[in-house]
C-alpha cells in the first residue's frame, strides 16, 4: 500500500482506531494510523516514522490540534516546490495533530562544515536550489526571517538536491508591504538592519542578507562575521567589512558583494540572484579542491551551534 499523499486537500485521514493522543513516553513504538512513530528526533514532537505495509521511512510533527493550521498556514499558503518540504498526510487525534513529511538526508550546516568548504560548481548547484526556495517564497508572500544552512536539508543520499525543511517560523504578509519589527533569527545570519533598526525593516532584504552569509559559508568555509562574544560579533555585522579571499572566481566574489551590501536597497532581490551569470559559468567549473588552506582559516571553520541561538534573548 502507498502512502496517501496530500498537496491540494488536507482534509485528515482519522483511520481505526483514533491516533493516541501522545507518543508513549517512554519512547515506545507508537502506532499513528497507517503508521509508526519510533524514537524522537527533536524533543517530543518531532519523530522518525515509518509507513506499516510500504516500509517508507518519514518524519512525523506532532502539533496541538488547536495550533496545527495556524503553525501549517505557510504550506497551506504556498503550494508546491521541489525545494520545500511538503506535508504528506495530516492525521488528527483528539488533542493532537500528526503531520507526515518525507526524511531528509543531512543538513546543509552539517555537510558544510564537514566538507570545510564546497567547489564553485558544487556550490552553485545546490545554491540555486536554496535561493530558488526562498524566492518562491518571497514571491508568493512569505518572509522567511530565521534562514541558515541548518534550514536546508537534502533530499537524497547522493546529497545533490536540497529542500527547506520547514516553513513554521515563517511570516505570511499581508499585501505587498514586507515590513517587520521583530529581531527573529540566529545571530550568525541577521543583518545589520536588525541590528539597527529601533522601527520597521524589510523581511525579503533581510532573508537576502541571509542568503549571503549562507553562499560565502558554503564557499569559504567560514562565515563572514565571526566572534564568539555576540557584541563583537554585532558590530562587525553592523560595520558590514568581510574579506573575500583570491581564489574564488571573479563572479563569486561579485554575486557576495551584490548580496552582502549593509543598505537593504542596494541588495540584489532573491530573483535577481537567481539570474547571476555566476551560476552559468560555475556550471562547467572544476571548483577549487580546499587544498592550501591557511592556518588561519582552519581556526576559522564554521562551528557548530555555539551562535545558533535565538536573537531575541540578546535584546530582551
Amino acid at each position: 500500500m502507498n502512502i496517501q499523499r496530500t498537496t491540494e486537500s488536507f482534509s485528515p485521514n482519522l483511520g481505526s482506531p483514533s491516533p493516541p493522543e501522545t507518543p508513549d513516553s517512554s519512547h515506545c513504538i507508537s502506532r499513528i494510523g497507517d503508521y509508526l512513530l519510533l524514537e524522537p528526533l527533536e524533543g517530543d514532537h518531532v519523530f522518525r516514522a515509518a509507513h506499516l505495509h510500504s516500509g517508507e521511512e518519514l518524519v512525523c510533527k506532532v502539533f496541538d490540534i488547536g495550533r496545527y493550521q495556524e503553525s501549517l498556514a505557510a504550506y497551506f499558503a504556498l503550494g508546491q516546490h521541489q525545494h520545500i518540504n511538503q506535508i504528506l498526510e495530516i492525521l488528527l487525534g483528539e488533542t493532537r495533530a500528526y503531520v507526515f513529511f518525507e526524511r531528509s538526508h543531512g543538513d546543509m550546516h552539517s555537510f558544510v562544515r564537514t566538507c570545510k568548504k564546497l567547489p564553485e560548481d558544487e556550490a552553485a548547484r545546490l545554491f540555486h536550489q536554496i535561493v530558488s526556495a526562498v524566492a518562491h517564497c518571497h514571491d508568493n508572500g512569505l518572509v522567511l526571517r530565521d534562514l541558515k544552512l541548518r534550514k536546508f536539508v537534502f533530499k537524497n543520499d547522493e546529497r545533490n538536491l536540497v529542500k527547506l525543511e520547514s516553513l513554521e517560523d515563517t511570516y505570511i504578509l499581508d499585501g505587498l508591504d514586507d515590513s517587520l519589527s521583530d529581531k527573529h533569527g540566529c545571530p550568525a545570519y541577521v543583518s545589520p538592519e536588525i541590528l539597527n533598526a529601533n522601527g520597521s525593516y524589510s523581511g525579503k532584504a533581510a532573508d537576502v542578507w541571509s542568503l549571503g552569509v549562507m553562499l560565502y559559508t558554503i564557499l569559504v568555509g567560514r562565515y563572514p562575521f565571526h566572534d564568539v562574544e555576540p557584541g563583537s560579533l554585532f558590530t562587525k555585522i553592523r560595520r558590514g567589512h568581510f574579506n573575500i579571499p583570491e581564489t574564488l572566481t571573479p563572479k563569486a566574489k561579485c554575486l557576495i558583494r551584490s548580496i552582502l551590501r549593509r543598505e537593504p536597497n542596494e541588495r540584489l532581490t532573491s530573483r535577481e540572484i537567481l539570474a547571476h551569470p555566476w551560476f552559468v559559468s560555475s556550471a562547467g567549473l572544476g571548483g577549487a579542491t580546499g587544498h592550501g588552506r591557511s592556518e588561519r582559516e582552519q581556526e576559522q571553520t564554521v562551528p557548530d551551534v555555539n551562535m545558533e541561538e535565538e536573537l531575541e534573548q540578546f535584546f530582551s
